[in-house]
């Protein structure tokens, strides 16, 4: 009986294998000259491999990287490989599309350099599931698959299309003026004007002028008539935020605003009436303010009318992923860079860090990320120092909590079990995934479900 031939017995089999793969293969001579084509380099490209073929590479390609940043020119420069780098190519009939490259130095026989080859794979795909993805899981600005998010997004047309007063509570960064801004632009009063007072940042005197206004000669350096926050938000919507840090007198005077709809400027006896939509937010507990006596019981029943509490990050990690792609869009669109994505390593500093300042700390840091970051792919390098990974002792890490993504995903998951009183169902849907893959997970983590 014949032994089996083997592939290299057979002529031409290396060509058979590059024509049979999805990913488009080229390669180029020290001139930079295609000298290869295969057929997915057609399907991908639009360009049929005779008019490829003796090309210069960047006539075909038009990529964003042709020129300083090439791949492939970094290869036969330094003679290391690239692997799975980030870029957009322009097809032959004007479409702009991602792709994800590799290449390699190319030698003969004896060694010789001869060129250099790239495989490349197009990643449209990808890209319109992630549109996709961020589609069904943002709302305006605000991105969100997590379950106590869904909740708030769920109920906001409702809320807008009410003209009744919403209280915001969250901490820090966690995004309530975007909730504000969903609200107003939801609202009958979109065409209205929507003004933002941050009733923390100015003290007591100039706050009062700030929301009621003032006539000219109502203090010294009141040398004109000037209207207040209110005046200027008739029609729309005023968004008070921070509003647990203004002081008792100056909470009588807005709760009488909120009840008859009208004020005196200061200096004036003459009363202003307005029709205003009033929206506030505190990043503290006003119940707890109402208790200890440091704010009004009769506002806060005034202003909470619906109440709505955003969860701080640390709450909702799944969203970290979701929110780096948002931010990823908006600084290329700001930016005018091609950043692709951020490497595995990247995101898992990310995931792990706790987030004290929320939303708006991630987002400074993927700001911070794109000054450094030329393009391609954001690199641990590229986030603040706070981010980076430090060689703690085991003892300390032990008392930081979970380091690895492992011990993190592990962590994540009894926490959402327990939410959910360690029904499986409702964690897969609270998580996104099918219970099977929760019970897998569980399994390859050591996670048991208590008895009962």
């Amino acid at each position: 009986m014949a032994s089996p031939s083997r592939p290299e017995d057979c002529p031409g089999w290396q060509d058979t294998i590059l024509e049979s793969i999805a990913d488009g293969v080229f390669a180029v001579d020290p001139d930079w000259r295609i000298t290869y084509f295969n057929r997915a380099a057609e399907d991908i490209t639009g360009v049929m491999r005779d008019e490829a073929l003796g090309r210069h590479c960047w006539e075909v390609f038009h990529a964003d990287v042709c020129g300083e940043g090439c791949v492939l020119r970094r290869t036969l420069s330094t003679g290391q490989p690239q692997v799975n780098q980030a870029a957009y190519i322009v097809r032959q009939d004007g479409e702009r599309i991602p792709i994800s490259m590799s290449t390699a130095v190319l030698r003969d026989e004896s060694g010789t350099f001869v060129g250099g080859v790239e495989t490349f794979r197009s990643l449209a795909e990808v890209e319109t599931l992630r549109k996709e993805l961020e589609r069904r899981y943002s709302f305006g600005d605000i991105v969100s698959k997590n379950k106590r998010m869904q909740e708030i997004l769920d109920i906001l047309p409702q809320v807008a299309l009410s003209d009744a007063s919403v209280l915001i509570e969250g901490e820090s960064g966690t995004g309530k003026e975007l909730v504000a801004r969903a609200l107003h632009n939801l609202s009958r009063r979109r065409d209205g004007p929507l003004i933002t007072v941050n009733c923390g940042a100015l003290p007591d005197g100039l706050l009062e002028s700030e929301l009621f206004g003032h006539v000219a000669g109502a203090f010294t350096d009141a040398r004109q008539n000037r209207p207040g926050r209110f005046q200027l938000a008739d029609g729309g919507t005023i968004f008070l935020d921070e509003i647990g840090d203004i002081s008792p007198a100056l909470q009588v005077r807005l709760l009488r605003v909120l009840q008859e709809h009208s004020f005196e400027p200061l200096g004036s006896s003459s009363t202003v009436e307005v029709d205003v939509r009033v929206l506030a937010a505190s990043n503290k507990n006003l119940a707890a303010l109402v208790d200890s006596g440091a704010f009004r019981d009769d506002l806060f029943y005034r202003i909470n009318v619906v109440h709505l509490v955003i969860p701080p990050l640390r709450e909702r990690r799944e969203d970290i992923p979701l929110l780096v792609e948002h931010f990823i869009g908006h600084f290329n669109q700001i930016q005018g860079k091609e950043v692709s994505r951020m490497s595995k390593k990247a995101m898992g500093l990310l995931m792990s860090h706790p987030f004290p300042g929320n939303v708006r700390e991630l987002r400074n840091a993927i700001e911070h990320a794109f000054v450094l970051c030329p393009g391609g792919v954001l690199l641990p390098e590229h986030l603040p120092e706070a981010f980076r990974d430090k060689a703690l002792p085991s003892s300390a890490k032990s008392a930081a909590g979970p380091t690895s993504l492992q011990e993190m995903e592990g962590k994540l998951l009894r926490e959402a079990l327990a939410r959910n009183g360690f029904n499986r169902s409702r964690t897969a849907r609270e998580l996104g995934i099918h219970k099977t893959t929760l019970w897998r997970k569980m399994k390859r983590l050591g996670i048991e479900l208590p008895e009962k």
